[in-house]
């Protein structure tokens, strides 16, 4: 029989293949056997012989369940592969002791540069306990916290901006900001980009997806009030 396959892994004592119950049944469940989840843990045995799935309780992992790591395992050894990294950077107004920024004035936001290891979409395979498995990873979303008390949520890189763009806003992902900085520390706003990525992979035989979330980076920025000359 195959080491591997959708239903876990192998285990010649129980001759059928063997992975964890996820998520765990409730205490008191039947499938815990009388014992407390504290004691062991429930998994699931499936025979294709007979297409049967049955659980069973065990304190210790059985013979074959952890035999190796699980295409799952490997795809997150290819995603180490990718080196994915926050993005970097791009807003209007620029950071910078120089660079100020108006209250009402649109304030654009992109992906400086994007990449495969800071927006993908970023490919890699790894190999394992006899496992292949391949995965793409892409940035589904970038939530930008502009340090105001709002966020702003962008499925795209951004349009980066442009002298002649004027005073036009973003088509995509920009904010426009109601009060100056001067209240804030530093009198500066902290804007900060994370990132969510999407990984799908294939391999023995199955297909998957993982989030990854938490890869971020800011920038202060300075934003003034216009002033008004009376004369």
């Amino acid at each position: 029989m195959p080491c591997t396959s959708p239903y876990g892994t192998w285990s010649n004592d129980r001759n059928c293949y063997v992975e964890a119950y996820d998520p765990p049944p409730p205490p008191g469940d039947p499938a815990w056997e009388g014992h407390d989840p504290d004691d062991g843990a429930v998994y699931n045995c499936y025979q294709p012989q007979t297409s049967l799935l049955v659980t069973f309780w065990s304190q210790t992992p059985p013979a074959g369940a952890d035999a190796g790591p699980s295409p799952r395992e490997v795809a997150l050894m290819a995603v180490e592969k990718m080196n994915l990294r926050a993005i970097d950077i791009g807003i209007t107004p620029e950071a910078g002791e120089d660079r100020v920024g108006l209250v009402g004035m649109p304030v654009w936001l992109w992906v400086r540069a994007p990449g495969p290891n800071t927006f993908g979409p970023a490919t890699a395979s790894a190999s394992a306990g006899g496992i292949t498995v391949s995965a793409t990873a892409r940035v589904h979303e970038i939530t930008w916290d502009m340090g105001d008390g709002t966020q702003v949520v962008c499925q795209s890189a951004g349009t980066p901006y442009e002298p002649r763009f004027g005073k036009r806003k973003s088509p995509d992902c920009g904010h426009v900001y109601e009060k100056s900085s001067a209240h804030q520390h530093g009198e500066k706003y902290t804007v900060t980009a994370t990132s969510d990525w999407v990984i799908t992979w294939a391999g023995a035989g199955q297909t998957g997806t993982i989030r990854l979330g938490g890869l971020a980076r800011s920038v202060d920025i300075t934003v003034g009030e216009a002033q008004v000359l009376v004369s």
